[in-house]
């Protein structure tokens, strides 16, 4: 990773990224100098010598030098199927501002197993955003569908965003609220 004194690292390539909060897709050139503001789960969070807050995906991490960090929970397909993998693969999404995962943030609102008719498993996740008006509503829909899309014995996963019932502080883990002094 080049860096400056300052901590700002120098873009090594071109880069897709996305603008936190509004979810729209930019392009970052090589060249280009950013701030690291937090490194979690398949994301990284940067912040633009403008202070525009951008997402880049974990497979983009060599642009910024940086190697490229598991994204996933290592789960095998000998083990037999449960839904604390869901979770725990859920886990490892997190929001681009807040340094806290969906699930603790209290964002995945269901969590469920079907079979299909021809035996295929389903999960269908039922997620919020914290604000009804936050861009990054299909970015993180789609994290999510992406990890647990890697659990071996999962064939398919259907996540829908909603805003019914509306999301809340009390939705987050006690541990989550203490960390972020929300009691």
């Amino acid at each position: 990773m080049t860096t400056s004194d300052n901590g700002t690292i120098v873009l090594r390539r071109d880069c897709p990224a996305t603008t936190v909060p509004h979810g729209e897709p930019v392009a970052l050139s090589a060249g280009g100098l950013v701030q690291l503001v937090q490194r979690r789960g398949g994301s990284i969070t940067v912040r633009t010598e403008l202070g525009t807050l951008l997402r880049i995906d974990a497979d983009d991490a060599d642009a910024l030098g940086l190697e490229l960090s598991e994204r996933n929970v290592t789960i095998s397909s000998a083990e037999p199927f449960n839904m604390e993998q869901v979770t725990a693969a859920l886990s490892t999404v997190y929001d681009p501002e807040i340094p806290v995962s969906i699930v603790d943030l209290g964002l995945v609102y269901r969590c469920e197993e079907f079979h299909d008719e021809d035996g295929a498993r389903r999960i269908e996740i039922d997620m919020s955003m914290t604000a009804p008006g936050c861009g990054m509503g299909d970015v993180l829909c789609a994290d999510a569908q992406r990890v647990v899309e890697r659990i071996p014995t999962v064939d398919h996963v259907k996540v829908t965003l909603v805003f019914d019932p509306p999301w809340g502080t009390d939705r987050m883990s006690d541990a989550t609220r203490l960390e972020l002094g929300l009691f």
